[in-house]
């Protein structure tokens, strides 16, 4: 069964339609999301100063974008990193693109409490906790050249966001719910026809011409981001999934895989029974009532299984967390 649903949402941006075509298949709602494109905040380069903080902007939008040349594990300007990924892998467009872990408003957002290590984190740290665990590296010194650099690019990115507010594209599409568990076989099968072509049908990634970096990342292997990762939470994979791939049939606010099609998927890239990755020294959450519902390190506040907090169905623990009086985090 197929239905249009059409949703009027009133924000900064004015009226948004946003039309989801939904369908029902063996317990699972799918729904493929279509945004207008206009009035997406963009960053002009050709408006960064030309002066001492200019040039650190510039070498920070560089970082963003070749972070393994220059910090990489045959950096020029350091070997911080444990991996040949960059930023903009994950952070498209140098952190600017909307709906892809955008990093437009995070010199504004900075400080704030982490529930994932239980405390107040500055956005240097934030940076060198992406440094640590997708890039599987160590962290950079706070007064480096390099960490400089990034934080100058956030500010001068966060001078084009409004102030206080939110704005579209700033957090991911959210994903809905279907009422049964991701499917990590279905996501194979997925995998192979939207993903393999790009990232290698052992999710080893491709390379570029010389091997510095990657064209496209590895998904999993040694090589890849740790447990512990935004990107190894399904529910947060997902998300970004829906809004970003495969690459050539999106565009901001307008998606081609399902919501059940992309939790497939993250269901499969991140499934350690089949795939290795690198060991991360530490897990997270102090706090058990912080802890995201999908990250599947216990003990947990609840009593559903690992699995279950795993792949879902996620409804059930959102629903005892409710009752318990407790945010559900996801």
């Amino acid at each position: 069964m197929r239905s249009l649903i059409v949703i009027s949402l009133i924000g900064i941006w004015g009226v948004v339609i946003i039309s989801s075509c939904g369908s029902s298949v063996n317990g699972k709602t799918t729904t493929a999301t279509v945004i207008p494109t206009e009035s997406f905040i963009t960053a002009d380069t050709s408006l960064i100063p030309n002066d001492q903080f200019g040039e650190a902007v510039r070498y920070g939008r560089e970082l963003m974008l070749n972070t393994a040349h220059y910090i990489g594990p045959d950096g020029t300007r350091g070997k911080y990193l444990g991996n040949k990924m960059n930023c903009t892998n994950c952070h498209q467009d140098a952190g600017t693109k909307a709906f892809s872990f955008n990093l437009m408003s995070s010199h504004d957002n900075y400080p704030q409490y982490r529930g994932r290590e239980g405390k107040v984190l500055t956005l240097a740290e934030r940076v060198n906790n992406c440094v640590m665990r997708p890039h599987n590296g160590k962290p950079l010194p706070l007064d480096s050249k390099e960490m400089v650099a990034f934080l100058s690019y956030f500010k001068w990115i966060n001078s084009f966001a409004p102030k206080g507010k939110s704005f579209k594209g700033a957090k991911n599409l959210h994903v809905s719910f279907p009422a049964v568990a991701a499917n990590p076989e279905h996501g194979q099968v997925l995998y192979q026809e939207n993903c393999s072509r790009c990232h290698g049908h052992t999710g080893e990634g491709q390379w570029n011409a010389d091997k510095t970096t990657y064209v496209y990342p590895p998904l999993w292997g040694s090589s890849a981001y740790q447990p512990g990762s935004s990107m190894h939470r399904v529910i947060k994979q997902a998300e970004w999934l829906k809004n970003n791939m495969p690459y050539d049939k999106v565009s901001p606010g307008k998606t081609f895989l399902t919501d059940a099609e992309a939790l497939d998927i993250a269901a499969f890239v991140n499934n350690d029974k089949i795939h290795e990755r690198p060991n991360p020294k530490s897990f997270d959450y102090p706090q058990l009532a912080e802890k995201a519902i999908d990250y599947d390190k216990g003990p947990f506040v609840d009593t559903f299984s690992v699995a279950q907090h795993k792949f879902g169905p996620y409804q059930p623990i959102i629903s005892y967390w409710k009752e318990k009086g407790l945010k559900a985090i996801y």
